[in-house]
């Protein structure tokens, strides 16, 4: 086995994915593809409610599978609501491993304006929460300068260090492995060990991938297009970014870098893709 191939096996060790509170038949659809305690991601969406959220998480465990469930910041609108929504994850036995992201709102709809917030509000502890996972952007963010995201993420990873949480953080997904691969290395520089999932977008359409993207500020329709080798109403999956993060990873250079699946609808295919591809 080569270098990269050798590495591709590594970065695939332990994948994780993503589903919104709808997608339970998808999970149902993928269950027999996917390792117990496989890491299920649960986002919070505006369009679904904590129960539909709740649902979700009872079907990751029923499966077999590890929740991860969203927390939007800017989307809660009291500090008891986050009480209370992080007491009913942890009488399902879903508090342990949390996700804490600021969220799509432009302006905070309660206390809380962003996942720092959250973090040192004190209530993740009370509620067992043990693993936080927060964002990267290696690609920057449409809504925060430059400046503002390296003592962003340096904050929370210190609020997380001083409650004794553990910390992880997963990427915003891309289409170029460089600059991935260039802010990981910035991060090791920085001292900064915390394991990193690499996102990456599972198999999807084109014309659907760009819409992410351009939400995202990711890409450009021209440059998705060229990256994939595929029109915009073509189907692409994600191996030309995937051989480029393997060839250039180092792992003594980059440190635990493992990947997160954003499935945009598709866990089943996405599923499926990633059990082709360990073959």
């Amino acid at each position: 086995m080569g270098g990269a191939a050798r590495n591709l096996a590594t970065l695939m060790t332990g994948v994780s994915l993503e589903m919104t509170g709808k997608d339970v038949p998808e999970l149902a659809a993928a269950r027999e593809l996917l390792p117990a305690g496989t890491r299920i991601n649960i986002t919070s969406l505006a369009t679904e409610d904590l129960s539909l959220r709740l649902a979700a998480a009872r079907a990751v465990k029923a499966y077999g599978m590890t929740p991860v469930p969203h927390l939007s910041a800017r989307r809660l609108t009291s500090v008891a609501e986050l009480d209370e929504t992080l007491a009913a994850l942890h009488t399902i036995g879903a508090s342990e491993n949390i996700f804490v992201a600021g969220g799509d709102p432009d302006r905070p709809q309660g206390p809380f304006p962003d996942s720092l917030s959250v973090i040192t509000s004190g209530l993740l502890e009370t509620h067992v929460v043990r693993r936080v996972s927060i964002t990267g952007y290696p690609e920057g963010h449409p809504g925060i300068p430059d400046d503002a995201l390296w003592p962003t993420l340096t904050s929370k990873l210190a609020a997380l260090e001083a409650r004794d949480l553990h910390a992880e953080i997963i990427t915003q997904f891309g289409f170029d492995a460089d600059p991935v691969l260039d802010w990981i290395a910035a991060v090791r520089e920085r001292g900064i060990t915390a394991g990193i999932r690499v996102g990456v977008p599972g198999p999807a359409g084109v014309s659907r991938l760009l819409r992410y993207a351009t939400r995202l500020g990711v890409a450009t329709g021209t440059g998705l297009a060229r990256r994939f080798g595929a029109d915009l109403l073509a189907t692409a999956g994600p191996d030309r970014f995937l051989e480029a993060l393997a060839t250039d990873y180092h792992p003594d250079r980059h440190g635990l870098v493992g990947l997160h699946f954003y499935t945009f609808g598709g866990l089943r295919a996405t599923a499926q893709w990633i059990t082709d591809t360990e073959k």
